[in-house]
């Protein structure tokens, strides 16, 4: 079952060309997501009553960390699928992804310390969920700089991979930072949906905008794990001919 698995969906040719059906579709699906949630937060959800019209950047800001760990967890399981099962996608996956989750990082915090000028009246504070976010962009950084030091490919995903696994401690800790310490930072967002306590108006823009930047991360994945693959397999036998054609 992993042999077929492998062979039809894993393996580096398999990939390449089923990555190419996928890349038109996540394309469409984040067009729409997009369009819907940039317009609608923008729009057609009301001002908050307290924020005023400030409350938007939620729709960036929110999407941008969520997504920011969504591609942090991702990596962690390309590293145990790396050690585990040697699979070279998930190594190259899980290399392909830090410098995006590095971008959404720093877009998180950029956007957050927008947000807390008005309403916290500085651009900056040591506040727990600010600071473990900011632990999450070096984490980023030091898997970048790791890969890029260590010349041998297979030390290089391996010692990657380790990285991953340990510093995915930190995403609890984002998470439950506001639940733990008394912090600045307002609550979980995310939590709200159950109960609901955001209004659907606010609420059905910013799932869209999540749901857009997480099409977004993958979208730009799969083309960047195209690219790696040409690189790394570039003698194989099947690049020759794809290159031929």
């Amino acid at each position: 079952m992993w042999h077929w698995l492998n062979q039809k969906f894993l393996a580096p040719k398999s990939f390449y060309a089923n990555s190419a059906k996928l890349i038109p579709w996540i394309a469409l699906a984040f067009a729409l997501c997009f369009s819907y949630g940039l317009f609608a937060g923008l729009f057609i959800a009301p001002a908050d009553y307290q924020q005023g019209d400030g409350f938007r950047i939620i729709y960036v800001h929110v999407p941008s960390a969520f997504t920011a760990m969504a591609i942090y967890f991702s990596m962690a399981v390309f590293a145990v699928f790396t050690l585990v099962f040697r699979v070279k996608v998930a190594a190259i996956g899980m290399s392909c992804s830090a410098k995006i989750g590095a971008w959404f990082t720093f877009l998180a915090l950029i956007t957050g310390s927008i947000w807390g000028k008005p309403m916290w009246g500085t651009w900056w504070i040591w506040d727990a969920r600010l600071t473990s976010v900011l632990i999450l962009l070096f984490l980023y950084f030091g898997f970048i700089a790791l890969q890029s030091v260590i010349p041998n490919q297979q030390t290089r995903d391996r010692a990657g991979a380790l990285m991953a696994i340990v510093g995915v401690i930190n995403l609890p800790i984002i998470h439950y930072s506001v639940i733990w310490w008394n912090t600045l930072h307002q609550g979980p967002t995310l939590s709200k949906f159950a109960k609901p306590s955001i209004a659907p108006a606010m609420l059905y823009p910013l799932l869209a905008m999540i749901a857009a930047f997480l099409l977004f991360y993958a979208l730009t994945l799969l083309l960047r794990m195209r690219n790696q693959i040409l690189l790394r397999e570039i003698n194989s036998q099947w690049v020759a001919e794809l290159i031929h054609e």
